[in-house]
């Protein structure tokens, strides 16, 4: 597959414009997640649910457009305020004031009232004639003419309403011009519209959740951003794994040209982990198919790293920034207990770059042209039950859907020089590696 066009007219996306998106896309998606939860949301949520009802727009219309004057609180008041302020009626309650009524009602419901009504006795008496002019004076016709009225009932009964604290504050509200201000609905509606400039809000809000579809369910499983100094501190071990630990880790093979250096070969430089691979005479083993371990001359060092003691897994997105230099053989693939299977997600052989994996059926894999090894890329496994995919930066480049491997692999690099390829040095590089679940 030739990825020059791809290049050259987009379809294969910048590493730093891939890198920044995936890292862009992840930061949102974890902001996202952060304000999902935040009590902000919660309550912009339950406002935006209690601004948007019917009820409560028809209640504010109710509130901002009603007349005062169409209020019962208002014809409660102007029709009290009337009667309060009728001369009939403050006459009536003058009347009840009155020394000279109080005496002539206490009169009324004595025995003796009954003389009152015979002239003789009223002519001879100062005080029956005093009670019955009393009867005739103006004082006590108001008196019967409201006593017990509807009138003067519906006085009391309406002096005792609006005297309420109830009917007060009602009366108050309703007499404001300004009264939706006052509103627990209006302070609701302010505070919805303040958490709706909320940033944070904002940002939830108007985010299209499908970008994050490809990474909502995917963990960070495994991460390294080299920013250490010293190998054994770090989580890699040098030398192959095999599932008996009996067996020699740090090695060669007879078929190949550099010496695995136990790590020594190794370093990490402004968060970049390299492996270098040198000129310089060692002797060390290797593996002989027929022979086993030997001890071979190599003329050429370099290293294996793997994460078998801190870190396997099965399924998941494995990632990796890498660069390299020489024309010599570097990789990063996935390993088992066994020798297969085993996937390369990058393998430079000095000449192209090969993505692909390895099992009992044989090798399936696809080269790439058009590329520069030297720049970084990102690449990419995508491993499901159902398939493998493999990626650069954005570009899908290779799938397989026969074989796929069901063991937990663990995480691999190293550098190699075959017996068929001229030696040079050459290095390694690795900017960061993710592992995603």
């Amino acid at each position: 597959m030739n990825l020059f066009w791809k290049k050259l007219f987009g379809g294969l996306m910048a590493t730093a414009k891939f890198e920044k998106q995936q890292n862009d896309l992840r930061r949102d998606f974890e902001h996202y997640l952060v304000v999902e939860k935040s009590v902000e949301l919660e309550e912009y949520n339950e406002l935006f649910h209690i601004i948007k009802s019917a009820d409560f727009k028809a209640k504010k219309k109710t509130l901002q457009n009603r007349k005062y004057e169409d209020t019962e609180e208002y014809r409660v008041a102007k029709k009290y305020s009337k009667l309060n302020e009728s001369s009939d009626i403050r006459s009536y309650y003058d009347a009840l004031k009155s020394s000279e009524l109080q005496s002539y009602l206490a009169f009324k419901s004595s025995p003796e009232f009954e003389q009152l009504g015979k002239p003789e006795q009223v002519k001879a008496s100062e005080k029956l004639k005093a009670y019955k002019d009393f009867e005739r004076s103006k004082t006590y016709k108001t008196y019967m003419r409201f006593h017990d009225s509807y009138i003067v009932k519906e006085y009391e009964e309406l002096k005792k309403k609006v005297l309420t604290d109830e009917f007060v504050k009602s009366n108050e509200f309703w007499a404001d011009k300004n009264r939706w201000r006052t509103t627990k609905e209006y302070a609701q509606e302010q505070r919805y519209y303040e958490l709706a400039k909320n940033p944070d809000i904002k940002f939830h809000t108007t985010t299209d959740t499908k970008r994050f579809d490809k990474i909502r369910n995917l963990k960070l499983a495994f991460a390294d951003d080299f920013n250490w100094n010293v190998l054994e501190k770090s989580r890699w071990s040098f030398g192959f794994h095999y599932k008996s630990d009996a067996l020699l880790k740090n090695h060669s093979f007879v078929n190949e040209q550099q010496a695995n250096n136990s790590g020594k070969n190794v370093s990490v430089n402004q968060g970049i982990l390299h492996i270098a691979t040198k000129e310089e005479k060692v002797t060390a083993s290797a593996w002989d198919a027929v022979k086993g371990f030997v001890e071979k001359e190599f003329h050429y060092t370099s290293d294996v790293i793997q994460s078998t003691d801190e870190f396997r897994q099965q399924y998941g997105v494995f990632q990796a920034k890498i660069r390299c230099s020489g024309k010599i053989n570097h990789a990063f693939w996935l390993g088992a207990d066994e020798k297969l299977p085993l996937i390369k997600i990058f393998h430079y052989d000095g000449k192209t770059i090969k993505v692909g994996n390895i099992d009992k059926t044989g090798k399936k894999e696809t080269s790439i042209t058009g590329l520069n090894p030297s720049h970084f890329y990102i690449y990419t496994l995508v491993w499901t039950e159902k398939e493998l995919i493999w990626l650069i930066n954005n570009l899908v480049v290779h799938r397989e859907i026969a074989q796929i491997p069901k063991e937990t692999m663990y995480l691999a690099f190293n550098s190699f020089i075959p017996e068929s390829q001229k030696p040079h040095e050459g290095a390694l590089e690795v900017d960061w590696v993710k592992v995603y679940s």
